[in-house]
């Protein structure tokens, strides 16, 4: 009978042994594990530690009397395998339990020991409270210091997987978080500019980021540590986790004289053999190939590793199975935030002495996670990275939602060898709830089209400020955002002409510079291109990811809310004017502020909580339209906080800049989404004190019709339109999904779950914010619909009257 020890009983080597055991019932098969578990989750110990996973014991996958049962399987725990002696094929065995040694012989072995975090040698770092988290033992001690000391204060030293989850559930538990990294970012499977994403959501979750940072020295000092960086900064703290990366455990083979490359891996062949044919290796420890550049690294992740344990097993067993490398996919929760990647980074191509734009090409996008008509799409930004055959080298995501699903299709692609025109042709499952006719992965294969197309080309934030600082006078910079728009944010020295007016006044731009458009997330600057591009615009290149993007590579400067945040004293709770704005969408939170801040006396502080992502930034920008001052703002779990000072004086900026007042816009649309839509904006604008005027004409009255049948004289034309048109608000059905009413009423019951007022809400809303309701008395009368038939508060007017008001404002919308 055949025996294959393991050394190892977690990922990999439990793996393996599970595996083999379903391949042959007759071998002898025993796992030595010098820990005290084995095939734990230790992808779920932060979250044990942060509360979010309850139960220890789930952690726990399979034990040793379990392996046993099931499998047959010889699981020794606390059983540590010190030497291999490859002439006579056994290992010595240490018990650990008693200290005595024993000789366990072997047909074949499996090396599957894995790594261990790496500990450099600074002054001070083996101190009581600094401790490093990688197994079950580690987990337990970190969770019962914290439940003993109750910690304040923590600093995780490493920007990486582990660095980053321990930084964020111990933020969970209340703890005030300092993260220090030694890089200029954190995550270092992605590139910087999406680094910059994670950053900016880092400090708004109030850590403390010391980025380019290394310890020099740990100083123990009254039970707590003093964390000394190189340029000379201290940080106090209770707690220190040590996230620093991890090293292969293949001391044993190389003290039995296997082949180890530079790093301390494993050599292996294709077959996972060793240079000992009767040796296998798996997991951590091992090298493999990188499946896109074909050369040699190492990924220390737990899917590859249990790949590896099956083909491992098989080839174990006769099998001739080739472990064909690892794209080294991977996806964590950083906070708010979703981030994963696959493949290799810019980075990666740049060591290797590639250059961007002769080697290889990229492209970054913005796409909602799902239809953008349904409740709850989120922002995804997706980068790729590809050469100009169309070969796919890489795929970075960050957002909320759906980002993990979007790594794998892009993964599933590159496994499969296939290219951007691939991604193009992909034909996924759509739903309005999960994604877009055109999901974003198709749009990563579209606009990576355009670009061997040469319909589009790019630049991106680095670059874009390089030119502006160094050829000031080459190139325009050109905003197609709307009015509204620029008045919360725009680009300097920019030049404004809304993408509806390019064509019309594109003679105001000069053919011999550079053009740059730039719009919130860069669709429509797309379209401002391909306009400008056929036109006689030979040199234009839009900012890659648009504004969204642009600000959070400078987040701490572009975040109004920092900027415009006063150093006063807040004071306490009891004190304070307190508004829940949890679980409304935007526009929501604004005017309820608004609202709740008409009925303050000067002086007097407003703390505001809001879920909307967008909160903090669109609160700074209020705050200096309507000249109220933001004290501070935060987050807190998933909760926005802004502190708001009453103000009877007008902000600097609202001083410095004169800006048009009024708002007004055409609904010509009867259909419920765009009517929505209007009066979103027109409460929006209502609640930063504007005068709003909302112009119904056509299929757009029927919006202001009254529910009840009014018996009224009408011609029989008459009488046939107003059978035909849907009477009222609350008839109204969706433009597209309508799906025989079906589409409308789910809808409606999103909008409810998720706290977004109704149609008829914000009607009422905007009359009781001043909002003037105008309904076109020519419209009227082709359509037969009299003053009767209209809801209370809606005025008659003529086209004259409502160009008046037009005048008065600064924009001017067609819905």
């Amino acid at each position: 009978m055949l025996k294959t020890l393991i050394i190892g009983g977690v990922a990999g080597g439990a793996t393996t042994a599970a595996r083999l055991r379903r391949r042959d019932e007759e071998r002898e098969i025993v796992i030595l594990e010098r820990g005290e578990y084995i095939s734990y989750a230790n992808c779920g110990l932060p979250y044990y530690i942060g509360d979010v996973i309850k139960s220890r014991d789930t952690l726990l996958l399979q034990t040793p009397e379990a392996m046993k049962a099931k499998f047959n399987i010889d699981v020794r725990t606390q059983h540590e395998v010190i030497k291999i002696n490859r002439q006579n094929k056994n290992v010595v065995v240490r018990d650990l339990k008693n200290g005595t040694e024993y000789i366990e012989e072997y047909d074949s072995l499996v090396i599957a020991t894995g790594s261990s975090p790496i500990q450099p040698p600074i002054p001070g770092i083996h101190n009581e409270n600094i401790v490093s988290l990688w197994n079950v033992k580690d987990t337990d001690f970190i969770k019962n210091y914290i439940q003993e000391h109750k910690p304040k204060k923590v600093t995780v030293v490493g920007g990486g997987f582990i660095g980053l989850e321990m930084a964020e559930n111990l933020h969970t538990l209340g703890m005030k978080v300092s993260l220090v990294e030694l890089q200029n970012q954190v995550m270092a499977p992605i590139d910087f500019e999406m680094a910059q994403l994670l950053h900016e959501n880092i400090t708004m979750n109030n850590v403390d980021l010391y980025l380019s940072h290394g310890v020099k020295e740990f100083i123990q000092k009254d039970k707590q540590t003093i964390v000394c960086l190189n340029d000379g900064q201290q940080i106090i703290s209770d707690l220190v986790i040590l996230a620093l990366g991890v090293k292969p455990n293949s001391s044993l083979a190389k003290e039995a004289d296997l082949n180890i490359n530079e790093r301390g891996g494993i050599i292996v062949d294709e077959y996972l053999r060793t240079s000992d044919k009767d040796i296998y290796a798996v997991g951590d420890v091992i090298e493999v190939d990188n499946f896109v550049l074909k050369n040699k690294t190492m990924i220390p992740l737990a899917g590859p590793a249990n790949k590896q344990g099956r083909i491992c097993a098989d080839n174990l067993v006769g099998d001739c199975k080739i472990y064909q490398g690892s794209l080294g996919s991977s996806v964590a929760k950083v906070f708010d935030l979703t981030v994963a990647n696959v493949g290799v980074n810019e980075k990666m191509l740049q060591a290797l002495g590639k250059k961007k734009d002769k080697d290889y090409l990229t492209i970054i996008i913005n796409q909602k996670s799902h239809a953008g008509y349904y409740p709850g799409a989120t922002l995804l930004t997706l980068k790729l990275i590809f050469d100009f055959d169309g070969k796919i080298y890489g795929g970075q995501i960050i957002g909320q939602d759906g980002v993990d699903k979007r790594i794998d299709t892009l993964a599933t692609v590159m496994r499969l060898k296939g290219t951007i025109h691939d991604l193009a042709e992909l034909e996924l499952s759509y739903a309005p709830p999960y994604s877009s006719a055109k999901d974003p992965v198709n749009m990563l294969g579209f606009v990576a089209e355009n670009v061997l197309d040469n319909l589009v080309s790019f630049i991106y934030p680095h670059e874009f400020d390089q030119l502006v600082q160094n050829h000031p006078n080459d190139h325009i910079v050109l905003d197609i955002t709307e009015d509204v728009e620029r008045m919360v944010y725009h680009i300097k020295d920019s030049y404004h002409i809304p993408l509806g007016q390019l064509h019309e006044r594109i003679n105001e731009l000069d053919r011999n510079k550079t053009i740059i458009p730039y719009c919130a997330i860069g669709v429509r600057s797309y379209n401002a291109a391909r306009i400008l591009m056929q036109n006689g615009f030979s040199k234009v290149k839009v900012l890659a990811g648009g504004t969204a993007f642009y600000k959070s590579m400078d987040y701490l400067e572009n975040n109004l809310s920092v900027q415009q945040q006063k150093q006063e004293i807040i004071p306490e709770d009891k004190e304070l004017r307190i508004l829940d704005c949890t679980g409304l969408q935007c526009p929501g939170p604004i005017m309820k502020v608004n609202e709740v801040m008409a009925t303050l006396e000067a002086n007097e502080v407003l703390k505001v909580s809001a879920t909307d992502m967008g909160f903090i930034r669109d609160i700074g920008t209020w705050c200096q339209r309507t000249g109220h001052t933001l004290l501070k703002s935060e987050r807190k779990g998933k909760e926005n906080f802004a502190y708001i000072k009453k103000d009877i004086n007008e902000c600097p900026i609202h001083q410095a800049v004169e800006i048009p007042q009024g708002k007004t816009m055409v609904v010509f649309s009867g259909d419920l989404d765009k009517v929505l839509a209007s009066f979103i904006i027109a409460n929006g604008a209502a609640a930063m004190g504007r005068p709003v005027t909302m112009f119904f004409t056509f299929w757009g009255l029927n919006a202001l019709r009254k529910t009840e049948k009014q018996h009224i004289k009408k011609s029989f034309i008459e009488k046939m339109f107003g059978i035909m048109m849907p009477r009222g608000s609350e008839k109204l059905k969706l433009s597209k999904m309508n799906m025989a009413g079906m589409g409308t009423s789910m809808m409606k019951k999103v909008m409810k779950n998720k706290n977004v007022n109704s149609l008829e809400e914000l009607m009422s809303l905007a009359q009781s914010n001043g909002v003037k309701l105008v309904a076109c008395t020519m419209s009227m009368d082709i359509m037969g619909i009299t003053k009767e038939e209209l809801i209370d508060g809606v005025e008659l007017a003529g086209v004259a009257s409502y160009l008046g008001d037009a005048e008065e404002s600064n924009v001017n919308l067609f819905i």
